[in-house]
């Protein structure tokens, strides 16, 4: 879903650069532009660009103001930031494979460390990581020059098209080697991913409508102390039989809302 928003901003954004201000001369006048090129112009760039170019409405207005341009940029940084999430959460369930979370394996792309033998990087993560970095660097530089510009021209526009032209090209790469390189070949460790489920101190909430906040909360508390999982001490103690545990403490249902074990 994430995702799709930013697709959505990012479509919505370009809409924008459909317009433009051909014609309008020095400031958006059209001074010294024969009328014929003043109507033609844009008909004619979107015949050869084969793009639905329009004339700006108010061509002094297009000419002064970059705003449509940081709209663009904010639409990039927007996705940037949710694939550099989307990359962090990967490296940490990645983390291992003894000493971390274990979860999930990505392909290995690297040799490793030149010092650690064996040790593999996630380096494809750390590559989205660095063009999202880049990318906010951008979007900053293109919110300054856009604001910098005094009166009828803005001076600062190459910054502008330098910026935006590298935000575009890298996200596209970087999101073409995320999916090639990292994510179509994540695997899951399913046992391992049972064991931490297993062991979670959290599950309990799923108990609280059977046996009570109180008496849920006194269980974590000793699972926790004692270094035993929560299903154990609830057999051990025969508050709930195991049946009962199977249905409550479904992992699959436990993602859903209502009383699990009820609904």
């Amino acid at each position: 879903m994430a995702i799709s928003r930013d697709i959505n901003r990012i479509t919505k954004a370009s809409e924008e650069m459909k317009s433009v201000n051909m014609g309008g001369t020095a400031i958006g006048t059209g001074v010294n532009a024969d009328e014929r090129y003043l109507r033609r112009i844009v008909p004619n760039l979107a015949e050869i660009s084969r793009t639905d170019l329009v004339q700006a409405y108010d061509l002094i207005d297009s000419t002064q103001n970059l705003d449509s341009f940081v709209s663009v940029s904010g639409a990039l940084k927007a996705c940037a930031v949710t694939l550099s999430k989307i990359a962090n959460d990967l490296r940490l369930m990645s983390s291992g494979p003894r000493a971390g979370f274990g979860e999930i394996n990505l392909p290995a792309r690297q040799n490793g460390s030149s010092i650690m033998p064996g040790k593999v990087n996630p380096v494809i993560p750390e590559v989205v990581n660095q063009v999202a970095f880049n990318i906010i660097g951008n979007d900053t530089t293109i919110t300054m020059a856009a604001e910098a510009g005094q009166l009828e021209l803005n001076a600062f526009e190459p910054i502008v098209f330098y910026c935006l032209f590298q935000s575009i090209g890298t996200l596209t790469y970087a999101v073409q080697t995320f999916v090639d390189n990292c994510i179509s070949g994540i695997t899951a460790n399913r046992e391992r991913c049972q064991e931490l489920v297993d062991r979670s101190i959290g599950i309990v909430t799923a108990l609280c409508p059977y046996i009570g906040y109180e008496r849920a909360a006194d269980l974590a508390k000793r699972a926790l102390h004692e270094n035993t999982s929560i299903r154990k001490l609830i057999l051990d103690e025969k508050i709930m039989t195991q049946e009962e545990l199977d249905r409550v403490l479904n992992p699959v249902k436990m993602t859903s809302p209502g009383i699990q074990g009820k609904n």
